[in-house]
């Protein structure tokens, strides 16, 4: 069966390849913090079921504790390491969930994918204060296709002699405000870190979908632009891969390297 990427909205998404099922930094909720969901509805119930859950970094809009509470029992989730003394009662309200803290490097096998541990450039901490115990992760999950997650991150040197080669890459293009300081990847930064890392496939994600409460008639094309923008940049930079850009809860059958 072809690798299928799903797109739920903000940097969740459900790669199905080999039979597994791989969900990243799930976020169901319709509102968290000073945030309110202002794309899409909230995944369907079916978008809980995962054999494996990625947890790239600490941040509340990707280690959500209420959307971890909805998998499955016996969900494997990979965190980084310092997950369980960063977040307060993580293990203790999450029972049902089975955690394995990882590092860049890594290598950990669910059935017939293998999930390899890569670096990000991001601020990893619990905030909005927390000490530097976590890192930033990106995960390159190899079964059929080999995927790229990029989490949350910036340009860093090495980037793509890290990553390897890989079919499709999932980019973060945007934020949930107006503005994206360093540790960020903006439509143009992405383009540039998608021509280097030169897969077959791309998509879009972590735009478009949640915005600050009351923002809303402040720089709104912020919130709309980033996929397409993207999808421009793209095309002048890298002009080989084909990008995707997906609506809340649309897939798409990426091409893979036969």
């Amino acid at each position: 069966m072809p690798v299928e990427v799903t797109w739920w909205g903000h940097a969740t998404c459900t790669v199905e390849d080999s039979g597994v099922r791989v969900l990243t930094d799930p976020l169901f909720a319709r509102r968290l913090a000073h945030l309110r969901r202002r794309r899409g509805a909230p995944p369907p119930p079916g978008a809980a079921v995962a054999d494996v859950v990625l947890l790239s970094h600490l941040h509340a809009d990707h280690l959500h504790v209420p959307s971890l509470a909805r998998l499955t029992p016996g969900t494997r989730a990979l965190v980084p390491r310092g997950a369980a003394r960063s977040v307060p009662g993580l293990a203790r309200r999450l029972p049902q969930l089975r955690f394995t803290e990882v590092v860049p490097g890594d290598e950990v096998r669910i059935a017939d994918v293998v999930v390899r541990v890569v670096s990000a450039l991001h601020d990893g901490r619990r905030l909005p204060v927390g000490p530097h115990h976590s890192p930033a992760l990106g995960f390159v999950v190899s079964g059929e296709a080999r995927t790229y997650f990029a989490g949350d991150t910036g340009l860093f040197d090495g980037m793509a002699a890290e990553v390897g080669e890989v079919d499709v890459a999932l980019l973060p293009v945007g934020g949930w405000g107006p503005y994206l300081g360093h540790g960020h990847l903006n439509p143009s930064r992405a383009a540039e870190a998608l021509a280097r890392i030169a897969p077959r496939s791309a998509v879009p994600v972590h735009y478009g979908t949640y915005w600050p409460i009351g923002m809303d008639a402040v720089r709104p094309h912020e919130f709309h632009a980033p996929g397409q923008e993207f999808v421009r940049q793209a095309a002048r930079l890298a002009p080989e891969v084909s990008v995707h850009r997906l609506a809340h809860g649309e897939r798409v059958r990426p091409e893979v390297a036969k």
